[in-house]
């Protein structure tokens, strides 16, 4: 049975900002710089900015869900950057576009962070990423879980990261 004292808040820190400054670094050519860990409360979005969040689960050894939160403008970037397109083309292909790239952007993500779990003997399996847009979002907490919220600075940008799981109790 995989020891829970392994999953420490340092690891867990450590683990996402490596995964997340990866992801952007190859995918979209952009250097995101941890700011923060934020107190474990409910985080809404900023009023009347339109948000996009992205969201992975992944089950296991350890359950959880990964909330990415980023200003939609900041989305349409980073989709730009990683296809290759100007912001007028991204806007021509319809929200899938955009969709698929902040998907895959979270799904690449927490696949790093998923992988540091498994390597501390916490083996897990993504879900499929959502995708949730609007303005005035919050993320509410799961009262059983452990939550990390986490804020980036990406260009100017806050990028956020809400972080919830619950570690397997049972052999």
């Amino acid at each position: 049975m995989a020891d829970p004292l392994l999953l420490t808040d340092t690891l867990i820190q450590n683990s996402f900002v490596q995964s997340i400054q990866d992801v952007f670094r190859t995918m979209a050519q952009h250097s995101i710089v941890f700011v923060e860990r934020a107190p474990a409360i409910e985080a809404p979005t900023p009023e009347g900015v339109p948000q996009i969040i992205g969201n992975v689960g992944f089950v296991g050894k350890v359950n959880g869900l990964v909330y990415l939160c980023m200003p939609e403008a900041f989305g349409r970037q980073v989709a730009c950057a990683m296809l290759g397109m100007d912001v007028s083309e991204l806007m021509m292909s319809g929200t899938e576009a955009l969709n698929d790239v902040i998907g895959e952007i979270t799904n690449m993500t927490v696949g790093g962070f998923k992988n540091s779990l498994s390597d501390v003997g916490f083996p897990c399996k993504l879900t499929v990423p959502t995708i949730v847009r609007g303005t005035g979002l919050s993320v509410r907490s799961i009262k059983t879980a452990h939550r990390y919220i986490f804020h980036f600075d990406c260009k100017g940008v806050r990028v956020s990261v809400d972080i919830q799981m619950q570690v397997e109790t049972q052999p």
